[in-house]
């Protein structure tokens, strides 16, 4: 028995260093696309423990609520006039945050702008409808989030039938919180999710001892070049940039030229001098919702709104009346910056 006593001792030091070896934490990185654009998941752990497959299943499902590009989704059904339809979680708590942002921004950001989204072509049928003055006002009759009920048995009533709803403004962003709570789930404590350029830095880069560093672009830089305006430090915080950079639609008779946000109070394509906005929130959904309404808001309205809002960080990008590109940035934000 003896002579087995320092061959055993060996085996067990080799399996306990073995065991060592492998528990120690790497980046597990997981890739894909969905929504019409791409997600990327970086998270840390000793192990592998979920899979492209789990990630693509959890994203189909919320795209089977949410998306208005899929004629099956229940909001397409709800939007062809089904008031029969039961929602999920994803719609109700998006229509709950919507309704937050509704109100805090007196109706700037407003996801029943959906009927003047298809019309200007930024829809799923990517049409675009040279819209006269009378048109526009007509139309305008079926916007509101006030016009719009989610009821204790979780339909949707409406007091339009061409009411349109139109959650891509924050669903990106609820999305990616989406995913993070599902690494939460399974006991993931450091990640970063980006889905479709909106994003959430879950705790730390714990494997490079900092917090996760994330680059913001240049509105004005070209289809051909990345350039970033600045990098920025992120600890559980959500992210969200809107521009009207990027997406423009061309009228096929006049050619003439609409950004993609537009003003739920005035049916007009938004033509302001703001170039981006920059949001971080302690989630995505009111990052991505916010950064929208920040495309909208005057500049001067939005530095009062943020003066009571500190929970919120802004970058916001605008143009002075020499055409000249200028920064707005909230000291909260300023303290994140990587110099």
């Amino acid at each position: 028995m003896k002579v087995f006593k320092p061959f055993c001792s060996l085996v067990i030091a080799l399996f306990f260093f073995s065991c060592q070896q492998e528990s120690k934490p790497t980046f597990f990185i997981i890739q894909g696309e969905a929504q019409g654009s791409t997600y990327a998941i970086k998270y840390i752990a000793t192990e592998e423990v979920t899979s492209k497959t789990e990630i693509d299943s959890l994203l189909t499902a919320f795209d089977l609520s949410l998306s208005t590009y899929r004629p099956d989704s229940k909001i397409s059904k709800i939007n062809a006039g089904d008031s029969t339809i039961v929602v999920d979680d994803f719609f109700v708590k998006t229509f709950e945050v919507s309704n937050q942002i509704f109100q805090e921004t007196n109706g700037l950001f407003d996801p029943t702008i959906g009927v003047l989204v298809n019309a200007y072509g930024f829809g799923p049928n990517k049409k675009s409808v040279n819209l006269s003055p009378n048109q526009i006002d007509s139309t305008l009759q079926y916007v509101g989030f006030d016009k719009v009920k989610l009821n204790e048995d979780n339909t949707i009533s409406k007091k339009h039938n061409q009411t349109y709803f139109d959650f891509n403004a924050i669903a990106q962003g609820y999305s990616v919180d989406v995913v993070v709570d599902f690494l939460k789930s399974k006991g993931i404590k450091n990640a970063i999710v980006e889905i479709g350029g909106e994003l959430f830095a879950l705790g730390k880069n714990t494997i490079e001892n900092k917090n996760w560093v994330v680059g913001i672009d240049d509105p004005l830089q070209t289809p051909e070049e990345r350039k970033l305006i600045a990098k920025v430090n992120l600890e559980n915080l959500g992210m969200a940039t809107s521009g009207n950079y990027r997406k423009v639609m061309i009228d096929e008779k006049t050619d003439e030229k609409f950004v993609h946000i537009i003003n739920p109070k005035t049916g007009l394509s938004q033509k302001g001098n703001i170039l981006s906005a920059t949001v971080l929130a302690k989630n995505g959904a009111l990052a991505d919702g916010y950064a929208t309404a920040f495309m909208i808001m005057p500049l001067e309205e939005s530095k009062t709104f943020l003066q009571n809002h500190p929970e919120l960080y802004v970058m916001l990008l605008y143009t002075d009346v020499e055409n000249q590109m200028q920064q707005y940035l909230t000291d909260n934000f300023k303290k994140l910056i990587i110099e």
